[in-house]
């Protein structure tokens, strides 16, 4: 239990309790009774309302004093409660000559206790008496906590005896914490004191070890509930990883184990060295000038730093942009810096804490027993590498990487002290060391170790040693990408790709990725990969194409990693076309065989075909949970399978005629039809259906057309597990804006078009394929929800429902993507297919947008034959292949100009001309 800190400045001008205590007492003495609560209420409102202005005002002026306004906020609820506390006990219900057990201690605990409130915290109170409630202190805590809440604050209460706060405490971690942290405020002080004597002696004194090993636990807990990774691009700045939270467990544990008053007196008890308690001040303060931030710009409550919140506190703390990197991008690698240290000074605490006490013969750490190995002078504590002596790095710099790399060879861990001086001394890295060739090998070996990279990779950045020997690497250390898409920042991002690349070699993926697995153990060179991986992203950051100044970066640095000319060349291709495979797979249509012509001219040979589907699938595997799909890995082993035959075949592998009759051949086995009957159905599709479509949705779309070949409309919708989609296919007459019907049909529903492949029958039928998710990127499975969208698209094209005023009126909630700015664009490719117009529309993603864009294309009398939705977080990109109503290309410059205007204000949201035609 403990005293606070008051930030500088004048306390008065937030609120002097003096006057509000004597407007109060004139109010008691001049109005009567029953009038008298509200006017003291409003007094009391207005006062903290102002003592708030006043703070906010502080914090606006000097945005970086996190401290400062933690303090102000604890100071003006303590002033409150005095306040309210002396006109309850003595107006409201005063008594004479108190007995002994009319007496009430009023506790802040919790952070409230510590001295430090964000502007919407909770104010956590304990009220204590001596011994069991009278009826006096029972109407004294009621009216306090009405008075309270009047207020309009959030309070968390407790009323108990000393005997039953004592009994609570040793059986609750959370009440144990927060008494911990109780600080008296008001009311009878011999009370506290007394409680928190008992607390030390009977609580604190015996459950030491415990306490800590329950903490560790609770905050292992938090971690995984919050991501478990400090560097998710949304964090939680109480909560998450790297948080305040984890600086208050460090306090905690000292306070527990040492009974410190103060962080500060951490230094005394030797858990921190005075350098690292100024690192504990400085994120401690920056945090929680980010929390206030928030809270005051939210207006409430709010922990999680989201994209819109990380906007506005930018430009409260006065971030600027720079080349290359915005505001917010530069304000949130300094959170991801501090959220660093913070993760820092854990490891070293508990180091310390430890060695603190071995030397009273216990550990709160377990112990590891190892056979001592060849360590190259490097030495064990208790299974741990650790330094036999403070200069051993100054002695011989390259040892900053033999360090780690002893850490794969034996699967070791490393002593927190020796990583503390891995970090203090990683500056003795210099261009000598860099070109060290058992420097660059060392780096190497772990780089693409087959154990497990990701972890020493992970121990080389936290200690600034991988930046440091890759300056390159060094520049997107905590860098965040400011979109909904990428999870993490950009040196975590590459360091978890490295991590699954590592274990698809082991086998431990091949029922996620089976190609990738099978493939892998083909590849000519592991490092030209395992190097690849590591610099796909590495020039994010720096004002161009990442890609292109990524394939520069590997030129340069391939050779210092000792990789040959060749291996050089193959990793910047890599690096330069890391994004190609995806943006060919997502973005078109994979049964244009131009397509897979213009991607393999480009790919040239099997061998890159490997290396860059593997690249392919980590990097999007490694973007966050949730991106990945069994569609993407469907739509890439398409796309790799029909490239390998092209590069191992040449152009004329297997002729278009014989493809589909193949076709055919498949679907007459599978229907079992005589002969005759399946050429007349067959006939009815075009060439271009047995092209695009799979045998097993041809078998189906054959067996629907055999079954409702009289009806005016059928469809047919299914769970695909194949695609990780809902099949939906429609049967109708094709008519204009067919195509605009069932995508605003399938919208009601609450689906999302994935993939649509749009045939028209010689007899003029309708043959629509669609892949449909809901907006989470998950099939529809259950039949309801089936039934649900067969209905939908039912009605809409009966005309049993006013389509357009439904899609006006479908609310459309906000989202976090409102707080990006993504500028809509059309391309139009006349050369990307040898039959179709390809157009690329990229926009903000919303509900909707791909029915708008069906119905400026619907507007512009062009057909469509396919389209191809991707989604980026907030921003979508749709591709539509096309011709005009004779079947040809679009090519008069005037039409592909009014085109591209109509699709372009489709994709700003701005509402269509003539909606009713289609209505």
């Amino acid at each position: 239990m403990s005293g606070t800190t008051r930030s500088k400045g004048r306390q008065r001008d937030i609120i002097d309790r003096a006057k509000v205590a004597e407007l109060v007492a004139s109010i008691a003495a001049t109005t009567a009774t029953h009038g008298q609560r509200a006017e003291v209420l409003a007094v009391l409102q207005t006062a903290l309302r102002d003592g708030r202005a006043e703070i906010a005002r502080r914090l606006v002026a000097h945005p970086s004093l996190g401290r400062s306004c933690a303090n102000d906020q604890a100071f003006l609820i303590d002033q409150i409660i005095r306040i309210a506390y002396d006109y309850v006990s003595t107006t409201m219900y005063p008594v004479a000559n108190r007995s002994a057990a009319e007496r009430i201690a009023v506790v802040a605990v919790g952070g409230y206790g510590r001295g430090e409130m964000a502007p919407h915290s909770d104010v956590d109170i304990a009220f204590i008496t001596p011994y069991k409630r009278t009826g006096w202190t029972e109407q004294v805590v009621e009216a306090m906590l009405y008075l309270l809440w009047d207020l309009g604050l959030k309070v968390g209460q407790s009323s108990r005896s000393i005997d039953e706060t004592i009994k609570m405490a040793l059986e609750d971690l959370t009440i144990r914490t927060a008494l911990l942290e109780g600080r008296f405020v008001w009311g009878d002080r011999d009370v506290y004191g007394e409680t928190s004597a008992r607390f030390w002696s009977e609580v604190a004194a015996k459950t030491g070890a415990d306490f800590v090993a329950q903490k560790m636990v609770e905050r292992d807990q938090r971690h995984k509930r919050m991501g478990d990774s400090r560097y998710v691009v949304e964090p939680n700045i109480k909560d998450g990883k790297g948080g305040l939270r984890d600086l208050h467990t460090l306090y905690w544990i000292g306070k527990y184990v040492h009974r410190v008053r103060s962080p500060s007196a951490l230094v005394e008890a030797g858990l921190l060295t005075s350098d690292e308690y100024r690192d504990f001040e400085k994120a401690e303060n920056f945090l929680w000038a980010v929390r206030c931030h928030m809270h005051d710009i939210a207006g409430r409550a709010e922990d999680r730093l989201t994209f819109d919140l990380q906007r506005e506190v930018a430009e409260r703390m006065r971030f600027a942009a720079r080349p290359g990197r915005s505001a917010v991008e530069r304000f949130m690698q300094l959170y991801f810096l501090n959220a660093k240290t913070v993760g820092d000074l854990t490891g070293l605490f508990l180091a310390h804490l430890d060695e603190a006490h071995a030397k009273k013969g216990r550990r709160f750490l377990p112990s590891f027993s190892r056979k001592p190995r060849k360590l190259n002078g490097f030495v064990l504590d208790r299974g741990r590498l650790a330094l036999p002596s403070e200069d051993f790095f100054q002695a011989a710099p390259v040892r900053l990487i033999e360090l780690f790399h002893l850490a794969d060879l034996f699967a070791l861990e490393i002593h927190p002290l020796a990583m503390r001086s891995a970090r203090r001394d990683a500056r003795l890295i210099d261009n000598a060391v860099r070109n060290d060739r058992q420097a660059n090998q060392l780096f190497l070996d772990i780089l693409c170790s087959p154990r497990n990279p990701e972890n020493v990779l992970r121990w080389m950045n936290e200690a600034t040693v991988f930046g440091r020997f890759i300056p390159d690497f060094g520049r997107v250390v905590a860098q965040m990408q400011f979109d909904m898409y990428h999870h993490y920042t950009v040196d975590e991002h590459s360091i978890r790709a490295i991590g699954l690349l590592a274990e698809i070699e082991l086998g431990g993926h091949k029922d996620e990725h089976p190609l990738s697995t099978a493939i892998i153990r083909q590849i000519i060179s592991r490092r030209v990969l395992y190097v690849a991986v590591l610099l796909h992203d590495i020039a994010k950051g720096r004002g161009g194409d990442h890609s292109v100044l990524g394939a520069e970066v590997a030129l340069n640095l391939c050779p210092r990693l000792g990789l040959s000319d060749a291996e050089t060349e193959t990793v910047s291709w890599l690096v330069r076309h890391h994004l190609l495979m995806s943006a060919t797979a997502f973005k078109r249509d994979l049964s244009d065989f131009k397509t897979i012509l213009d991607f393999a001219q480009t790919v040239t040979s099997v061998e890159r075909l490997r290396l860059l589907l593997i690249l392919t699938v980590v990097d999007i595997r490694a973007v966050g949970p949730g991106v990945w799909n069994s569609w993407k890995r469907q739509l890439l082993s398409d796309l790799f399978e029909a490239t390998e035959e092209v590069l191992r075949l040449g152009h004329k592998q297997k002729g278009r005629d014989e493809r589909i009759e193949s076709k055919k051949a498949a679907a007459q086995s599978a229907l079992s039809i005589p002969t005759e009957k399946f050429r007349r159905l067959a006939s009815r599709m075009p060439e271009a259906y047995w092209i695009a479509e799979p045998d097993d949705i041809i078998e189906r779309n054959m067996r629907l057309l055999l079954a409702d070949d009289s009806g005016p409309l059928a469809i047919d919708a299914c769970y695909y597990p194949e695609r990780g989609a809902t099949l939906i296919t429609v049967l109708a007459a094709d008519h204009p804006g067919l195509f605009y019907r069932i995508a605003g049909a399938i919208h009601l529903a609450g689906g999302s078009i994935i993939d649509a492949r749009i045939h028209t029958s010689t007899d003029g039928l309708a043959v629509d394929n669609f892949l449909v998710q809901d907006p989470w990127g998950r099939p529809f499975q259950e039949a309801s929800q089936i039934e649900r969208l067969r209905q939908s698209i039912g009605d809409a094209l009966a005309n049993k429902t006013k389509l357009s005023p439904k899609l006006m009126a479908k609310p459309v909630a906000l989202r976090r993507a409102e707080a990006f700015s993504v500028a809509p664009s059309v391309l139009i490719d006349n050369k990307a297919s040898n039959r179709f117009t390809v157009i690329e529309v990229s926009a903000a993603d919303r509900p909707a947008l791909l029915n708008n864009l069906a119905l400026g294309l619907f507007q512009s009398k062009v057909t469509l034959h396919s389209a191809h939705i991707a989604t980026y977080g907030e921003r979508a990109v749709d591709t539509f292949y096309v011709t005009d109503l004779l079947g040809g290309k679009i090519e008069n410059k005037g039409r592909l100009k009014a085109l591209e205007g109509r699709l372009l204000d489709a994709a700003s949201g701005l509402p269509p001309d003539n909606i009713q035609a289609v209505a």
